[in-house]
Parts: structure tokens; C-alpha cells; sequence
């Protein structure tokens, strides 16, 4: 590997030739904040919270976009780059119309971390962006564009997905995040996918939150309140609560939902096993039948409403099963309905999943297998760790 030799803070370094200087920074321990950053797929140095000095340049520079070269000398933290840093912020602060601490997000909002680490305050700033009317047409996210601040990283992803759906409307002071001809997000072929809410900074973004329509079904007495939670989630929610990435919290996970106040809490992975047990059955059959081949899983509802808007033409090559969500929730309601002597219309079946498409997903047609909805309420691992912190339970001594 070809290296250059630089200096960060006056501490020499040697590192990968054609680096930026985000890029090289990092390699060496060295944190330079970012914001509108996204690696390989948002690269434009628009928010400029990166920027840092070089020596020799007329002025500062962003590090996510700038390369380094033989003998460079660059700054990360003077007072300059600190104060513009905090300005810079500010301009960005004076575009929301809506206070951070009115979003979900509050507590991971990317924005707001840097407001602290920098001493600003986002009360102090009355913005000059007009105010618009959130976007709640989706089943899966709701998009306040008075919390945007054009980092353009939702646009990125959503082409990163081949959808393309939302993109930079009007000019100057009224740019805004939107679709063509100001449609709703229902309106377009969106496919539920939910990676513009992974990639929000700054809460503009949001899944829709439906954990109101858990607590109502929990303190409803007449009803059997079933969750099932997949696989995933035991992996993904201890990080709500401090623990490292991809800790297997299970155990935590149950005795939370039990806490709750749960009748059962079920496992995905069972309608997982049913799933693979029906494709190869259906596989089977259309091997032996002349069905259309390869036969390709409909165990993703983004991926079917993805194939529905872009590749009609591969329908046919769809299983025809239902996702392990609904097979789950059709089981429940059947058989363990039958099994268990409780009408099908006294179950609320709530599913934890890791995939806003989910959401989607329990309102399509077909997905009644008992005369009602399969699943009632589908909500993300991060609203289950809202309603954990909600009901006061101390997830970590559990």
C-alpha cells in the first residue's frame, strides 16, 4: 500500500495515499465530527462540521472530501475550527422550525449531541426555514421537514436502494427534502424500506410510533395481547441500553416484554422454520410441475413491494408464502387460537421487528387468515426499548 507521511495536531503519522483527511484522521484514533458524511454514498461536504485547518490553505477545509498529500499539516481542533464548527451549527440550528427535544429521536439525535459538545443552543435560534405540514401518509415513517437540515444523507440512501423517491425541491432558503411535484410519500413507489430513517441525523425522519396502540390493547382486560419478536431484536436492543453492538439479550428481552404485561411472548424463528418448510414444499412442486424457477423468498415485504413497483416482470419467480411475521401471526390466530379456546378477535398480536416494511406489511390484502388482521401491531426494536424505558423497568438489572 502506497502511504503518504502528515502531521494531525503536530503528531507525524503515516497513512493510506489517497485518504481523505476524515479518512486518515480516523485510522489513527483521531475522531473528526460529521454530519451530513455518509462513506461512499454521501460524500459532498455539505454541512461543514468537518472542516479543519491545513497549512498553507486560504481557508478551512472539510476533511470528508479533501485528500491528503506528502507533507501535509492539518488541525482538527484550534479555536478557529471549533468556532466554526459552533457557527456553522447554528446555521444549520436556524433552519429547523421545531425544537430537537420535541422528536423521538432526542436522546441519539446526531444534531444534538454535537449541540452539546459545542455549547449550543437550540432555543436561542428562531430559523428563517418555512414551516411545513409533517408527511403521515405511511403506514412506516412520519417526515417533519421543519427538523431537516439538507445533509441530503436520506436522498443518498434511497438511491443507494435503487428507489429514488425524494430528492432536493426548490432553491435557496426554500430547498426541502421531497418528492417529485410535492407528492406524498404514499403516493410514490416507496418501498417501505426504512434505511432514510437509519440514516436521519437529526430526527427529520421518524418510524411511525404505534406503541400508543400497545399500552390501549395491554390495559384492555378483554384481551389476549401476543408478542412475537424476531430473531434480530434480541441482537439489536441492548444497544438502547448501553450494551455493545450485537449483544444477545434475550434473556432481558423476555423478561421485559413479560414485565410489560404480555399474555405470551413467542419466537419468531418458529414461523421461520414454518416459512422454510412451505418454500421448499412450493419449490418441490414447481420443479415437478413446471413452475416458473428459481423460485426467489417472499419473506421480505420491502423486497416484494421492491419487486412489485421495479420488477413486475419477476412476480412470478415470488414464493407465494407468507413472511415469517404473517405466518406467525396466522398460526397464532388459527391454530393456537383453537388449540387454546380464545376467539381470534379477542388476540391482539403485536410483532417486534427490525424492519419498518413491516409495518406495512399486516395492512396488505390476503393477510387475514382468521377473518382478522394476522398481526395487529407491528413496532420496531427501538419503539420496544421507548416502552421498556417508559414503564420505568431497568432493563440492565433484569
Amino acid at each position: 500500500m502506497e502511504t503518504v507521511h502528515i502531521k494531525i495536531n503536530n503528531v507525524p503519522y503515516e497513512v493510506a495515499a489517497g485518504s481523505t483527511i476524515l479518512e486518515a484522521a480516523h485510522s489513527v484514533g483521531i475522531e473528526i465530527p460529521t454530519l451530513c458524511y455518509l462513506k461512499e454514498i454521501n460524500e459532498i461536504g455539505a454541512c461543514r462540521i468537518c472542516v479543519v485547518e491545513v497549512k498553507g490553505a486560504r481557508s478551512l477545509v472539510t476533511a470528508c472530501v479533501y485528500p491528503v498529500n506528502e507533507g501535509m499539516e492539518i488541525v482538527t481542533n484550534s479555536e478557529k475550527v471549533q468556532a466554526s464548527r459552533k457557527t456553522n451549527l447554528e446555521l444549520l440550528l436556524s433552519t429547523h422550525d421545531q425544537n430537537c427535544l420535541s422528536c423521538v429521536r432526542s436522546t441519539d439525535c446526531e444534531l444534538q449531541k454535537l449541540c452539546r459538545d459545542y455549547g449550543v443552543e437550540e432555543s436561542s435560534f428562531e430559523g428563517y426555514a418555512p414551516h411545513y405540514e409533517p408527511d403521515t401518509s405511511c403506514a412506516h415513517l412520519v417526515r417533519n421537514n421543519n427538523k431537516c437540515i439538507l445533509c441530503r444523507r436520506c436522498v443518498a440512501a434511497c438511491k443507494q436502494q435503487f428507489v429514488s423517491v425524494i430528492g432536493a425541491n426548490d432553491r435557496g432558503i426554500d430547498t426541502h427534502i421531497a418528492c417529485a411535484f410535492e407528492r406524498d410519500l404514499a403516493d410514490v413507489p416507496c418501498i417501505s424500506c426504512g434505511q432514510c430513517i437509519n440514516v436521519c441525523p437529526t430526527g427529520a425522519l421518524t418510524e411511525r410510533d404505534d406503541t400508543d396502540k400497545v399500552w390501549a390493547a395491554l390495559a384492555d382486560p378483554d384481551k389476549t395481547v401476543i408478542v412475537t419478536t424476531a430473531p434480530s431484536v434480541r441482537a439489536g436492543l441492548g444497544e438502547s441500553f448501553g450494551y455493545p453492538i450485537g449483544t444477545n439479550v434475550e434473556g432481558q428481552m423476555v423478561a421485559a416484554l413479560r414485565r410489560l404485561g404480555f399474555d405470551k411472548v413467542f419466537d419468531t424463528d418458529f414461523a421461520a422454520d414454518l416459512t422454510i418448510v412451505e418454500e421448499a414444499n412450493e419449490l418441490v412442486q414447481r420443479m415437478k410441475n413446471g413452475g416458473a424457477l428459481p423460485m426467489i423468498t417472499s419473506c421480505s415485504p420491502g423486497w416484494v413491494k421492491f419487486a412489485e413497483y421495479y420488477y413486475p416482470e419477476q412476480l412470478k419467480n415470488l414464493s407465494t408464502c407468507k413472511s415469517p411475521q404473517q405466518m406467525a401471526g396466522a398460526t397464532i390466530k388459527t391454530y393456537y387460537a383453537e388449540k387454546m379456546g380464545i376467539d381470534p378477535q379477542n388476540i391482539v398480536n403485536v410483532s417486534v421487528m427490525p424492519c419498518t416494511a413491516k409495518k406495512f406489511e399486516i395492512g396488505r390484502d390476503d393477510q387475514a387468515a382468521a377473518g382478522v388482521p394476522d398481526i395487529d401491531i407491528s413496532i420496531t426494536t427501538r419503539e420496544l426499548a421507548r416502552m421498556i424505558e417508559r414503564a420505568g423497568i431497568r432493563f440492565t438489572a433484569l
